[in-house]
């Protein structure tokens, strides 16, 4: 290919090295532009050139120049072979998700073996210590074992309080060293800023590639967890991809790695940030600007919180009393209606404007089945006691399954008997998988579909509505009608054989003189 030549700048070229080479020894910040030799020329020499030609000079030259005097390093990437089970890098990346309809920021942790590309992804709303440690858990607990010689960062502030500049030294969080310490690996810290992004380019690049890959477009997601079930399916899909230049697949590399990890400790770090807010008159919490519920008996005690990536875990002593997802945006709240339960029986009048019944109902885990039995139980009832029959089925969650109470519910209402009482009856039916509406389950499995006749009848719906029309559902009554002629006759004898007693000259007959 011919070199282009440029004849008018030739006689100048020397006299443009001779001021790059001035530079040298003046400081950076005043190095001489291209415009400005290229204006020393013409008021210095009278030369005849254009300023382009003199800028596309001396972006060529000025760093030969610097070379050559020992003023700059020369660009290499020296190649690097990683020994399988040693090295790791992890980083974070941004992500947009669809989250329960709202399109939200989050956070891609990524930790990538060196030798074999094995990656495991996590997705956290935050990028906090907490998300920090769970992405390292599950990462760990993912491989079945712990990179035995280094994992390479940038100076993430969940690890790194300060750094040194001029060295490799960093301070370190103390609660990131006991988490180091725990697992047995040391931390290889990378050069700040862009200088630093080749010494780990392996995760650099599987940032970009899995967010490609598998988060565009956009996910649209439930919830995080579920997002990051589905990433978990990703990775291990991507087991079978090739990275360039490798004859075998990540999955069949990670086989012969997996093998030379550390084995995982005993015992599982908890990776939650330990808070001890107090509880306040409304039963809440606040935890990062959030408010969390937890059962109304604590009002005013201080209680032990475990802050983690995506929950947040509330302690009373070492009983677990409550669990919440983590709220992320700020004045946010997280309230369940189990915890008000003991106030309410006291309180049904508020229930029906309260804020955990809102959140219930937007949960879900305020039913249909919910509703409509507190409508009957208010209809029957009344409004305070239908309201603590309601109440009470609550409170049976604490102690069966979900779906017992809610078969017991629509058992209840099929018969009109709206009390706690009877769903409870139904509910443990139901668990213990009798047929509901009294059947016995003790019969032969092959009879469970024979209708028998027998049949719940509740006496309120009776009362309440047409008992012609709710007897003219059940079969025939042919049972003879109460009688009490045996009665009368037991009475009579009675007369006959007791004899009169007179007092003065009252007589008192055996009927009125007996007191026995």
């Amino acid at each position: 290919m011919p070199v282009r030549t440029s004849p008018k700048l030739g006689p100048w070229k020397p006299h443009i090295d001779a001021m790059l080479r001035q530079d040298l020894d003046a400081p950076r910040k005043q190095h001489q532009t291209a415009t400005r030799i290229w204006n020393r020329l013409i008021d210095e020499h009278g030369a005849d050139v254009s300023y382009a030609v003199v800028r596309d000079y001396v972006r060529r030259r000025r760093p030969e120049i610097e070379t050559e005097a020992g003023k700059r390093t020369v660009a290499a990437f020296v190649p690097q072979q990683h020994a399988p089970g040693m090295e790791a890098e992890v980083d974070f990346g941004e992500v947009w998700v669809i989250l329960a309809g709202v399109k939200t920021k989050c956070h891609l942790f990524v930790f990538r073996l060196s030798a074999s590309g094995k990656a495991v992804h996590r997705v956290y709303p935050t990028q906090a210590q907490e998300a920090f440690l769970e992405g390292h858990i599950a990462a760990f607990e993912t491989i079945s074992g712990v990179p035995a010689l280094q994992i390479k960062y940038d100076n993430l502030t969940p690890a790194v309080v300060r750094v040194i500049h001029g060295t490799r030294d960093r301070v370190e969080n103390d609660r990131w060293v006991l988490f180091r310490s725990h697992y047995g690996f040391d931390a290889f810290y990378c050069e700040p800023g862009i200088d630093g992004a080749h010494e780990k380019g392996g995760v650099e690049g599987e940032v970009g590639r899995f967010r490609r890959t598998w988060l565009s477009p956009v996910p649209i997601v439930d919830s995080l967890d579920q997002l990051n079930t589905m990433i978990a399916e990703w990775d291990a899909r991507d087991d079978a991809r090739r990275i360039t230049g490798r004859r075998s697949s990540v999955g069949e590399d990670f086989a012969l790695e997996q093998p030379l990890l550390q084995p995982l400790p005993a015992e599982r770090f908890d990776p939650g940030l330990v808070l001890h807010p107090r509880v306040d008159r409304s039963a809440l919490i606040t935890v990062r600007q959030a408010k969390y519920s937890v059962p109304a008996r604590l009002i005013g005690r201080q209680v032990r919180v475990s802050l983690r990536a995506s929950e947040v875990v509330v302690f009373d002593g070492r009983a677990q009393v409550a669990r919440h997802p983590r709220v992320v945006e700020r004045f946010g709240e997280s309230i369940v209606l189990d915890h008000y339960l003991e106030v309410l029986q006291h309180k049904p009048g508020a229930l029906p404007g309260s804020t955990a019944l809102a959140a219930a109902r937007t949960a879900g885990t305020f039913t249909a089945a919910h509703e409509a039995f507190w409508q009957e139980s208010r209809k029957v009832n009344g409004d305070s006691r239908g309201t603590r029959e309601l109440i009470d089925v609550l409170l049976l969650h604490r102690g069966m399954r979900v779906a017992d109470v809610i078969a017991a519910i629509r058992a209840a209402l099929t018969v009109g008997a709206v009390t706690a009482d009877v769903v409870a009856v139904e509910a443990r039916l139901h668990a213990s998988g009798t047929v509901l509406g009294g059947s016995s389950s003790n019969r032969h499995p092959a009879q469970h579909d024979v209708d028998d006749g027998k049949r719940i009848v509740s006496l309120t719906q009776c009362r309440l509505t047409d008992p012609a029309a709710v007897i003219a559902g059940l079969p025939a009554d042919a049972r003879p009608l109460p009688s009490v002629a045996a009665y009368d006759e037991l009475l009579r004898r009675r007369i006959k054989n007791t004899p009169p007693t007179t007092t003065g000259s009252d007589v008192v007959g055996p009927l009125e003189g007996n007191t026995a």
